[in-house]
């Protein structure tokens, strides 16, 4: 796990502005923040830091290119074309994007060119295709009326994204938004803002229209909760988490703005007796490790039958100490660091929680070198499910290994969570993967897989910290449009 200094490479540095109305500007009080390199500390660029005064603007700007300007008007098909086009535009630029995405969040740029870059082109190209396949309904309700139900778009999008997956997550709001008809104000998290802003110069590039897709960087406290508050905002689509979640439902109650919401995950994936075991375990390596654990969905518990447990764990501990930490440039580098200095922080604080509560530390738990953020993959055993390890979203590279002696029993510990994000199942047993599949409450379950989503299919929680509603998929449109009845009188 030899940590090896980043190399420096010139990456593109999009607008570091405000993209508001079709334009590039400076935040109205004029203040900036630092985005830096969690790689290396070092500073990348200073950012327009957006406030409640840019919110206004913003939301003004997207209301006027909504009721005022061409998009409003524009065919369907028209529509669709300029998404096509904007996502001509990211694949002509994936080298730039690859690159600034493993820059500004310290992601290994194999799995960036691997994963977040090509979910995010398909995830725009599926919407690009729906503009004209929104369709309405006639309801024959008498035969002296003409009754129909058209779609239509919900109207002005806040969509606020984190940074662990900040250019697929933006993605995930924009383009099913873009393809209803709808115009939308993106704040990006503030460690975390540059893939946004050139998404926004590449959306401008492609003839979007201005005021259709306004950028608004900075913290959560500013821009976000002012936009969260604001009368002229019809939806409100968050990633992020539990916690400021429920500040965003509490913010959006008075004005009853619609919500999605995509919160937190403590994800159980269970290995039964009959489980491949070394399928298993390469799995749950790569549901808690990848994206040095920094991913809603990871597999954080990984629930072991008593019969392989001592196996489990010792391979386990054994593919972890494979795992190369290090510079994100590098190829063969498979965790970069964790995003920020308070982050990393609040990860030591759960390693040092699981120690006193007598969890074991078999393997992992600290930092790797003492520039950049790194650490080690982690792994708990001996981990009981009541113990603030296997409570907590720790949000980190860090694995609590939990023993069950039954089917009963693992149902059980899974199912004992406030989260109800996703699941994994490993077994053989055709009859018992199913079973567990109905009994799990997760709104995702994996078998003999982990970790696998595709634009076509819904993602979100059953309730709980783990929010409500769906991204993805055709049930994205139910967030962006709304139903509106039509009763034409036909009497003569």
């Amino acid at each position: 796990m030899a940590m090896t200094a980043p190399s420096p490479t010139p990456v593109r540095i999009p607008p570091t502005k405000l993209l508001i109305g079709g334009a590039w500007v400076d935040a109205a009080d004029g203040k900036t923040f630092e985005t830096r390199n969690p790689a290396t500390e070092e500073l990348i660029a200073n950012v327009a830091q957006a406030g409640p005064e840019d919110a206004g603007r913003a939301v003004r700007a997207a209301r006027a290119a909504l009721e005022e300007g061409p998009w409003g008007t524009m065919r369907a098909s028209e529509r669709s074309r300029l998404m096509f086009a904007f996502a001509d535009k990211v694949r002509a630029n994936a080298e730039a994007i690859i690159a600034l995405e493993s820059l500004d969040g310290g992601k290994p740029i194999s799995s960036v060119r691997r994963q977040d870059y090509p979910a995010m082109l398909d995830c725009l190209e599926y919407y690009a295709g729906w503009p004209d396949k929104i369709m309405g309904d006639v309801v024959p309700v008498r035969p002296d009326a003409l009754t129909y139900i058209e779609r239509v778009p919900v109207g002005v999008v806040a969509a606020i994204v984190p940074w662990n997956f900040p250019l697929m997550n933006s993605m995930w709001k924009i383009a099913p938004a873009l393809a209803c008809g709808c115009t939308v104000v993106l704040k990006p998290a503030s460690e975390t803002p540059l893939t946004a802003l050139l998404l926004g110069e590449l959306a401008l590039e492609a003839g979007i229209p201005p005021g259709v897709l306004n950028i608004l960087p900075g913290p959560g406290s500013g821009a976000g909760m002012s936009l969260v508050t604001n009368p002229d905002v019809d939806k409100i689509s968050f990633t992020g988490s539990p916690g400021v979640g429920k500040t965003i439902m509490a913010g959006a109650a008075p004005l009853i703005t619609r919500l999605t919401l995509e919160l937190g995950g403590k994800s159980p994936n269970l290995i039964f007796a009959d489980a491949d075991v070394e399928a298993a375990v390469k799995g749950a390596s790569a549901g808690i490790f990848f994206n040095s654990g920094q991913v809603c969905s990871a597999g954080s518990r990984v629930l072991v039958h008593e019969s392989i447990y001592d196996k489990f764990c010792e391979l386990m501990v054994a593919r972890s100490k494979t795992l190369k930490v290090g510079d994100p440039r590098d190829e063969k580098t498979y965790m970069g660091p964790i995003i920020s200095q308070k982050q990393l922080t609040s990860i030591m604080g759960y390693i040092d929680s699981g120690k006193s509560e007598g969890a074991t530390l078999l393997s992992g738990g600290d930092r790797v070198g003492t520039k950049g953020y790194f650490m080690e993959p982690t792994v708990f055993t001996n981990v009981d499910n009541s113990m603030k390890i296997a409570r907590e979203e720790i949000f980190g590279p860090v694995a609590a290994v939990i023993k069950f002696k039954d089917e009963a029993e693992a149902v059980r510990i899974a199912n004992d969570s406030p989260f109800s994000l996703a699941a994994g199942v490993w077994t053989k047993d055709i009859g018992l993967a199913h079973a567990m599949a109905r009994k799990l409450r997760a709104g995702t379950v994996w078998i003999n897989t982990y970790g696998q989503s595709d634009t076509r299919l819904p993602w979100g929680g059953l309730g709980g910290d783990s929010g409500m509603g769906r991204d993805l998929g055709p049930a994205a449109i139910d967030n962006y449009t709304d139903k509106k009845t039509i009763w034409v009188n036909l009497r003569r």
